[in-house]
């Protein structure tokens, strides 16, 4: 499994330059305004990379005018949103580094864009390496349009002409017998999973049966939430953690999940109704958005990354030590990473994990984070 060692982002919204390494679990706190949310989605544009649709979400988020760094710039330089990630399989020893930057589409005289529309967003360059040995290998290079790839003999080999400015290689390039080490890092950064909008008004998903299927992962949007408490109680047939967790959060509730037929459902018996099945549809916001996230962290196979943004959204006070109980328990599974308002969640966390949070903070207009040092990791003295 490749985890995230370390992520660098420049020149996107508050993020002016920036690079810090990525733990088994990593929480951010900060006030509003800090720049945590863009930490996050900086992360989210790294997947969108792997997934081909970088370039449809900066135009979704507004456009290359909405997200560059609005601070200053050096003369001359160019307006580009550069994002990287480094990932690593320790049980091999291998590597491998991605970096994206992503620009203006130049303008000419004549109205004249290539092919593209005048105000989207553009691939400039791309870049991907693998590290094995003493010298890392450049699996794949692309400056503009032109540029090389490495196929499963190690030649290179150009890109050729298919390629739009509006695409990435990495989402591009599909062939995993021709192009394997793409297609490793590609699949690795697919699977990661962002939380972060679990919607808990009448129409939510979260409130309805879903599809009997074996469902040992939560979908980003928690939709299918019923099956993977299914899998749990009828496939895997242990609900220990989970029912721990219920337990927790609403001492005395018990977590009723029904045999499956075409559809999964689940429902909540609390102790001062003991023979009463609350449907999901009854339970209130902060009870559903809780069992939402013990989904996303007690799942039967957790994803090899989970990310979290402000994950006590409506949820009691009182709820923010099972919440920690459930985050620290699923980092000793899969990388954990999250950024919450909360410092009574972070102070949890951190007696439950040992983990020290990171508050972000804004230096100069950009956004930093305590303790970090230029050279992209924390000062021996922070740690101490």
């Amino acid at each position: 499994m490749l985890a995230v060692r370390e992520i660098a982002v420049s020149g996107y919204r508050s993020l002016e330059r920036i690079r810090f390494p990525v733990d088994g679990l990593g929480v951010f706190i900060g006030g509003n305004g800090a720049g945590k949310t863009n930490l996050y989605r900086s992360l989210e544009l790294l997947q969108a990379a792997a997934d081909g649709v970088l370039t449809r979400a900066l135009a979704a988020e507004g456009g290359m005018e909405s997200v560059l760094w609005a601070g200053r710039r050096r003369v001359g330089a160019p307006a580009r949103v550069h994002l990287s990630a480094t990932l690593a399989d320790d049980a091999i020893g291998h590597s491998f580094g991605y970096e994206v930057a992503v620009g203006l589409v130049p303008q000419s005289g004549d109205g004249i864009h290539g092919a593209a529309f005048a105000l989207e967003p553009q691939v400039k360059a791309e870049r991907l390496t693998l590290q094995t040995g003493l010298r890392p290998v450049v699996a794949l290079s692309r400056d503009g349009p032109s540029g090389f790839v490495r196929d499963e003999d190690g030649r290179k080999r150009p890109f050729g002409s298919s390629l739009l400015a509006t695409e990435t290689a990495l989402g591009a390039l599909q062939d995993a017998m021709r192009f394997p080490e793409i297609a490793i890092v590609r699949q690795a950064m697919a699977a990661w999973r962002f939380h972060h909008d679990f919607r808990t008004d009448a129409a939510s998903a979260l409130r309805r049966p879903c599809l009997a299927v074996t469902t040992p992962t939560l979908a980003s949007d928690g939709s299918d939430l019923a099956a993977v408490f299914a899998t749990l109680k009828h496939i895997r047939q242990d609900t220990a953690d989970l029912d721990e967790a219920v337990d927790h959060a609403f001492p005395g509730a018990r977590l009723v999940i029904p045999p499956p037929d075409r559809d999964a459902s689940f429902g909540l018996i609390f102790s001062d109704y003991p023979k009463r099945v609350f449907a999901a549809s009854e339970l209130s916001d902060g009870t559903l958005r809780y069992l939402a996230l013990a989904g996303a962290l007690l799942a039967y196979r957790l994803p090899p990354f989970i990310a979290l943004n402000e994950p006590e959204t409506s949820l009691h006070p009182d709820l923010m030590e099972p919440l920690a109980r459930m985050i620290v328990r699923a980092s000793e599974r899969t990388q954990v990473w999250l950024v919450t308002h909360s410092e009574r969640l972070a102070q949890a966390i951190a007696e439950l994990g040992g983990v020290r949070p990171r508050i972000v903070v804004k230096r100069d207009g950009a956004t930093w984070i305590e303790g970090l040092r230029l050279a992209g990791d924390f000062s021996e003295d922070e740690e101490d």
